[in-house]
């Protein structure tokens, strides 16, 4: 097995842009290997930075959303997110993406952990908040083509859905599961 110190980086030999759309840029790459072999169609899809919130209320619920999406046909119950906007900060644009689809403001902010949906793949990373005493204000902001119910849950009730396998989008799961992890750890620790 070799140590990741031995690893080298392929080398970009030709570069095409497929489509350039507002939501879908895709490219094709030419790769020269190390070992000399060229990878010809090495494909990326690139993607603005993304954020996501756990956000949990001033009594201990958790906000979390419900949205069509269209790529399962689903109902799909998630965390609060969107895209970061170009010059926005990630904890900017989480800030804005919380009051826009859940009218929730205020609370202690922090940096949960920073991923990637598929690092082979895509260029982007999403940036994972954690907003504890949150509160509503009521004024939500939704896109034209947005169509989001808003809905709290304890803690029982979404660790259920966790556990049920019903909720299905990465991006969210590993946080939520990295969260509850870390908040039974820390009592654990505490005791």
């Amino acid at each position: 097995m070799k140590k990741t110190d031995e690893i080298q980086r392929p080398t970009v030999i030709g570069s095409e842009y497929l489509i350039r759309r507002p939501w879908l840029t895709a490219r094709r790459d030419q790769l020269l290997m190390p070992d000399g072999t060229v990878n010809p169609e090495f494909y990326v899809l690139e993607y603005p930075s993304w954020v996501n919130i756990i956000a949990i209320t001033e009594d201990e619920r958790y906000v979390m959303v419900r949205q069509y999406r269209h790529g399962l046909g689903i109902i799909s119950t998630e965390l609060c997110a969107g895209v970061v906007e170009d010059g926005e900060e990630p904890i900017e644009a989480a800030r804005r993406e919380l009051l826009e689809e859940t009218g929730y403001t205020g609370g202690t902010w922090e940096l949960q952990c920073v991923i990637s949906g598929n690092p082979s793949t895509t260029n982007n990373l999403t940036y994972c908040f954690l907003a504890r005493g949150v509160v509503p204000t009521g004024n939500r902001h939704l896109d034209p083509t947005e169509d989001i119910a808003v809905i709290t849950l304890s803690r029982p009730e979404l660790l259920d859905l966790l556990e049920s396998d019903e909720m299905k989008q990465s991006l969210m799961l590993a946080p939520l599961w990295r969260h509850f992890y870390l908040t039974d750890r820390q009592s654990i620790k505490t005791r």
